[in-house]
């Protein structure tokens, strides 16, 4: 009978510094996992002025681009509209010479 109880507490023993060692490798875990996540949190902050930068950049370029087709479209409007002008100048100045000239002829 001694002898089973020797047993049993030599098992108890075992078991618990099996117990123990594994509490000790789940905190080392837990603590690696926590470092690691700090040192990725602190290499993403320490990116986001590199992000920002990037990020206006592009912003920049896509403003600086949307000037330029907007100014492209202005030019080609105010080119068409200049056109339109000089097609109907004579008609215009036609127009109000017959009205400098005669007043009563445009109330037809």
């Amino acid at each position: 009978m001694e002898e089973s109880l020797q047993r049993l507490l030599d098992a108890e023993t075992k078991a618990q510094q099996i117990h123990n060692k594994a509490e000790e490798m789940r905190e080392r875990m837990i603590q690696e996992a926590l470092q690691e996540v700090k040192t990725k949190e602190e290499h993403f902050e320490a990116r986001i002025p590199e992000l920002h930068h990037s990020f206006m950049e592009k912003a920049e370029s896509r403003a600086e681009q949307t000037i330029a087709e907007l100014k492209k479209r202005f030019n080609e409007r105010h080119a068409q509209l200049r056109e339109y002008a000089e097609a109907r100048e004579d008609d215009a100045l036609d127009a109000a010479f017959t009205v400098l000239i005669d007043p009563t002829a445009d109330e037809d």
